[in-house]
Parts: C-alpha cells; sequence; structure tokens
C-alpha cells in the first residue's frame, strides 16, 4: 500500500477542467514518489473495473472477453507506457477501496471528477465528456430548453441527478428503475420526454439506431471522467494524462470513441 504523500486542494468546480498538474498536485517533503517507477518495474499497470458497465466496462456475449471503451482506452495507454494491462475486477462499491488498498494502480469505470473526489484521489486529465440532454419523440418541436419542461411529464429514475434536473425544470415525473423503460416509454408516447447522460443516448443509437427520437436539447455544462490514481501518485497520474495527449493528438480516441458510441466524446 502506498502512502499518501499530499493532500490536494481545489477552491472551486471551475479548477476541475484544469491540466493534470493542477488535478494531482505535487509531493511534498522531500518524499520519493514510486508510482510510475514500480509499473515500469514489473511491466503491468493493474487496472481496478466493474466488468458489468456496458459499453464502457463489460464482458462480450460469446467470447466473454472483457472489453469496452474505458477497457480499450487503459489499455491503449499501458501500451503508450510500454506495459501491459491487468485488469481486477470489482463492484463499484468496493472499487475506491481496491485502490488505496493497493489491489490495482489506477481505476478505469468512468470516474467523474469532482470536488470530493479531488481531496481523495489523484486523476489524469478527463478522456470522456459529457451533457445532459432531453430526449423527444423525433416529431416533437416544442421542447427547445428545459424551461420548455414546465408542465410536461418526463420518465425519470427517482436516484438520478436527473430526477432532480427535471423536476427543477416543472415537469411532472414517471418514476422508472433506468434507461430502458425511460427510453420505452418516449417511444410509446407515455410521456413526453426523458433527460439523461447524452453517453447513454449514444450507446442506444449506436446499438439499436433509436429510430423515431432525438436529442432536442443539451445542458451547458459538461461531466469530466478521467483515470484515478491514489493521492500522491503524482508521477503516474502525469505519465498517464502524457499517454493520453499522445492518443488524442494520433487520433486513437476517437477511433475508440467511435466504436462505442458513433461520436466523439474524448473531447
Amino acid at each position: 500500500m502506498k502512502l499518501n504523500r499530499t493532500t490536494l486542494r481545489i477552491a472551486s468546480a471551475v479548477l476541475l477542467t484544469a491540466t493534470a498538474v493542477a488535478l494531482t498536485g505535487c509531493s511534498t517533503g522531500g518524499t520519493t514518489d514510486d508510482s510510475l517507477s514500480s509499473v515500469m518495474d514489473s511491466g503491468v499497470l493493474t487496472v481496478g473495473t466493474e466488468g458489468t458497465y456496458r459499453p464502457f466496462s463489460f464482458h462480450e456475449d460469446g467470447s466473454g472477453d472483457l472489453t469496452g471503451y474505458d477497457v480499450e482506452v487503459i489499455e491503449a495507454v499501458a501500451a503508450e507506457l510500454g506495459v501491459e494491462a491487468s485488469f481486477e475486477e470489482t463492484q463499484w462499491d468496493g472499487i475506491f477501496g481496491g485502490l488505496t488498498s493497493g489491489r490495482f494502480d489506477v481505476i478505469a469505470n468512468q470516474v467523474s471528477i469532482t470536488p470530493e473526489r479531488i481531496d481523495s484521489y489523484a486523476f489524469s486529465t478527463p478522456y470522456t465528456y459529457s451533457t445532459g440532454v432531453i430526449v423527444v419523440p423525433e416529431d416533437n418541436t416544442s421542447i427547445t430548453s428545459f424551461d420548455s419542461l414546465d408542465g410536461l411529464t418526463t420518465a425519470q429514475s427517482l436516484t438520478s441527478n436527473w430526477y432532480t434536473l427535471a423536476t427543477e425544470s416543472g415537469a411532472t415525473v414517471e418514476a422508472v428503475d433506468g434507461w430502458a423503460q425511460s427510453v420505452a416509454l418516449v417511444e410509446e408516447g407515455r410521456v413526453d420526454a426523458t433527460i439523461n447522460d447524452k453517453l447513454t443516448f449514444l450507446d442506444y443509437q449506436k446499438q439499436t439506431g433509436a429510430a423515431g427520437l432525438k436529442v432536442a436539447v443539451e445542458t451547458t455544462d459538461r461531466s469530466e471522467s478521467a483515470f484515478a490514481v491514489e493521492l500522491g501518485s503524482d508521477a503516474l497520474a502525469s505519465a498517464i494524462s502524457e499517454a493520453l495527449a499522445t492518443l488524442s493528438a494520433d487520433g486513437t480516441l476517437a477511433e475508440i470513441s467511435d466504436t462505442y458510441f458513433g461520436a466523439d466524446v474524448s473531447q
């Protein structure tokens, strides 16, 4: 288990889009950060992931091979570093504990950068950006903003942040378990719309074509997901960020993104 060597403090969420150096901070007290050298010496980057989170980390039907957007991106990062990616699958509830206990070096599982997490973990630069979207029937022309939802009905999970956005916009919410039920109600005309993550809609569109549906409105704010490492592992976080920059410049991230979403969600 690596010891925590720094305490990262970020003044506001505005700084979440800063560079990897701003996100990960600097080691103090003259101690040595061996997070990168230990990976390079072993030749293996051990990755924590769920393996049940389609399309980011899941097992292919038939072959059973672990694949997904996050899996392919971190494999490309490992190749750029000259090491092999080895995956440790774990449930989401235990994934951060696995990181801090030293079970793996990095989490690849769509970890959103939040002010709370920045206090406890170090992050690479983001490799996924997404907005919230209102999904409606393609012939709908009346919903042009979130204010347009006032007095209408949307389908939402009651535990999601999209439920909060819907109610704040004045919508009446039809409670559902998740995306599959939400989109079915929109397609059947039983609700006016649903609010969800754009990546969820893009994946659905890639898999099914999403015939008869469209995105009517997007949020202006974007969520950002990055690879998380233990706080104090600045050298490893920076090396991952440098690899991501190379993979972005040569088109690898865009290619992987298009495979799973039909669009570039890496920038």
